[in-house]
């Protein structure tokens, strides 16, 4: 049997945000804002904070951006954005009833079919130029 196998098998809980999407649920609940959250508007939103996460790394070198989160002018800000993004991320899938866990699974098993290891290790084209 090989890796993909057991995955298929038994998929493994490698992301469990049921906990964070109740917290979202309640959250929007207790100030009315649920009517807003229509897959479009958290979509927007979650491109928004998206958005001001790339602003932190505008302009900055390929060895600032990897120290990013132990910059003490950037590392709260870094925190909230990623925050930001997950919060929203997590409340659309919540919102679409998509689960996350089962999501990633499965995506990294295209992906491991698309980007085989002897074909990309150490390479970084698109898997169709592989």
């Amino acid at each position: 049997m090989n890796n993909n196998d057991d995955i298929q098998a038994s998929p493994p809980r490698l992301v469990d945000v049921e906990g964070l999407a109740r917290a979202l649920e309640q959250f929007a609940a207790e100030r009315d804002w649920a009517r807003f959250h229509s897959p479009k508007n958290l979509v927007m939103a979650l491109t928004g904070e998206v958005g001001e996460l790339s602003e932190l790394f505008q302009w900055a070198t390929e060895e600032s951006s990897r120290e990013a989160a132990r910059d003490a002018r950037l590392a709260e800000p870094l925190r909230d954005e990623l925050a930001d993004v997950l919060l929203y991320l997590v409340r659309l899938a919540s919102v679409l009833g998509v689960d996350l866990n089962d999501a990633a699974v499965r995506k990294l098993q295209k992906n491991a079919a698309k980007y085989p290891v002897d074909a990309a290790f150490g390479n970084s084209k698109k898997y169709t130029e592989l």
